[in-house]
C-alpha cells in the first residue's frame, strides 16, 4: 500500500471524516492546503445510486464549466467539407476524415475529445475498440456527435466537460484548479453537481447521489454537505 506524505497526513488529520463540508467550506480547505508545487486539478466524485449492470442507468453527459477547466483542450474533428472547414477555423487541434481514422487506429489518442459529424460516424465506429475505453467514441448525448462542428469545438475549448459514470457507479469530474478564485471553484462545482442530477436515469429509484467528495490532485477528499448534492 502506497504510504502518504507529510502534507497529506497533516491535511488529513484536520479534515473531519463525520463531518458534511458546504461547497465554500471545502473550497476553503484546498485552497489552504497546498499539496504539490504545481497547480493542482481539483475534482468531483460521485458516488451513484444507480444499477450499473443495466444500460438504462448509465449516467452521462456534458456541461459548460462557467470559468472553464484552466487546461488546454486538445480537439480533434472527423469531417470533410465545409464542415472540416469549420472545425479548422474554430480552433480544432486536428481535422480529419479517413486519413484521421488511420491515424487512430494505429493507437494514436494524443486528445482529449473527439467530434465526428454524424456523416463522418459510419468510419468513426471503426475505432470502437480503440476511443471507447477510453471514454473518448463521439455520442450525441455528449454534444460531439455535431453537424455545427465550429460550435462543437469552441464550446469544449471554452471548458466544457464530458462525464461518465464507470463500471461501479461512480463519476470524477475535473472543475477547475487550485489556483483558481475560491468563488470560481464553487461556481464550477454547482454546475457540475446540477448537470449530474440533470442526467439522473428515468428508471433511477431512491437517493441518486450517495455521495459527492471534493479533493486537489494529491489531497484528501472532504465529503459535502447532503443538501448540496441531493435534490429533494
Amino acid at each position: 500500500m502506497a504510504k502518504h506524505g507529510k502534507k497529506y497526513r497533516q491535511a488529513a488529520a484536520e479534515t473531519d471524516r463525520a463531518r458534511q463540508y458546504t461547497l465554500e467550506e471545502a473550497v476553503q480547505f484546498i485552497k489552504s492546503h497546498p499539496m504539490a508545487k504545481f497547480d493542482e486539478t481539483v475534482e468531483l466524485a460521485f458516488r451513484l445510486g444507480v444499477d450499473p449492470s443495466k444500460s438504462d442507468q448509465g449516467v452521462r453527459g456534458t456541461v459548460a464549466l462557467p470559468h472553464g477547466t484552466g487546461k488546454k483542450v486538445r480537439v480533434i474533428v472527423f469531417a470533410d467539407g465545409p464542415a472540416a472547414d469549420a472545425a479548422r477555423a474554430a480552433g480544432a487541434d486536428e481535422v480529419g476524415f479517413l486519413d484521421l481514422v488511420t491515424k487512430v487506429q494505429g493507437g494514436w489518442t494524443d486528445f482529449d475529445i473527439a467530434i465526428a459529424t454524424p456523416d463522418a460516424m459510419k468510419e468513426v465506429r471503426k475505432l470502437g475498440k480503440v476511443l471507447g475505453p477510453r471514454g473518448l467514441m463521439p455520442n450525441p448525448k455528449t454534444g460531439t456527435v455535431a453537424t455545427d462542428t465550429a460550435a462543437a469545438v469552441k464550446s469544449f475549448k471554452a471548458g466544457r466537460v464530458e462525464f461518465r459514470m464507470d463500471r461501479n457507479g461512480n463519476l470524477m469530474v475535473p472543475i477547475g484548479k487550485r489556483s483558481f478564485e475560491p468563488s470560481a471553484l464553487v461556481e464550477n462545482a454547482q454546475a457540475v453537481i446540477d448537470s449530474v442530477r440533470a442526467a439522473r436515469p428515468a428508471t433511477a429509484k431512491g437517493i441518486f447521489i450517495k455521495r459527492c467528495t471534493m479533493s486537489s490532485t494529491m489531497g484528501p477528499g472532504l465529503h459535502l454537505t447532503v443538501r448540496d448534492v441531493i435534490a429533494v
